[in-house]
C-alpha cells in the first residue's frame, strides 16, 4: 500500500498563487508518473500536469504558463506551483502516483474568489 498526503490548498484571490504538495509513502518500488488532477463541481476529473520519472512534463491548455509541476524523487514528493490563479481553477485537486500500481491522494480545495 501507498499512502498520498497532499497540502497546499486554500482560498486565494484571483492573480495570486499557491503551492500544492503531495507527499507518498508506504510500499514504493519505482516512482514512475506523478501528476495533479483537479475536478470542479458538476465536472469530470480532468489533467492538470504531470511528469515522468525522467522529467518529462505535460500541462493542461488553461494552465500552460501559469503552473508548473515539479518533483523531488529523492523525498517521493511531486509539487504543483499555481500562479495566475483564476476563478476557473476552483476544483479539488488530487495528486495520483504510478508505482506502479496507481493511486490517489484524497484531494485538497483550492478556491480563487475576490
Amino acid at each position: 500500500q501507498v499512502q498520498l498526503v497532499e497540502s497546499g490548498g486554500g482560498l486565494v484571490q484571483p492573480g495570486g498563487s499557491l503551492r500544492l504538495s503531495c507527499t507518498a509513502s508506504g510500499s514504493i518500488s519505482t516512482m514512475y508518473n506523478m501528476g495533479w488532477y483537479r475536478q470542479a463541481p458538476g465536472e469530470q476529473r480532468e489533467l492538470v500536469a504531470r511528469i515522468t520519472n525522467l522529467g518529462t512534463t505535460t500541462y493542461a491548455d488553461p494552465v500552460k504558463g501559469r503552473f508548473t509541476i515539479s518533483r523531488d524523487n529523492a523525498k517521493n514528493t511531486v509539487y504543483l506551483q499555481m500562479n495566475s490563479l483564476k476563478p476557473e481553477d476552483t476544483a479539488v485537486y488530487y495528486c495520483r502516483v504510478v508505482v506502479p500500481t496507481v493511486y490517489w491522494g484524497q484531494g485538497t480545495q483550492v478556491t480563487v474568489s475576490s
